[in-house]
């Protein structure tokens, strides 16, 4: 966790935004394969969502400049 949290203020806003959709993208295909055939490890989707979360805060913080 400690890590993640470092990589994302490296990273510009542009390459945050891009990971966000890209993520999001990754989210949707897993929670379909998912519906049709059940996954290993149903918390990754979890984690997705919150690393997803997370993207989605540091951009915000930074729009307000905090």
């Amino acid at each position: 966790m400690a890590t993640a949290k470092l990589d994302l203020k490296s990273l510009s806003d542009e390459e945050l935004k891009e990971k966000i959709s890209d993520d999001q993208l990754r989210l949707k295909k897993v929670i379909f394969s998912h519906a049709i055939t059940p996954i290993e490890n149903p918390m990754s989707i979890r984690a997705m969502r919150r690393d997803i979360a997370r993207l989605k805060t540091e951009l915000r913080r930074r729009e307000l400049g905090f």
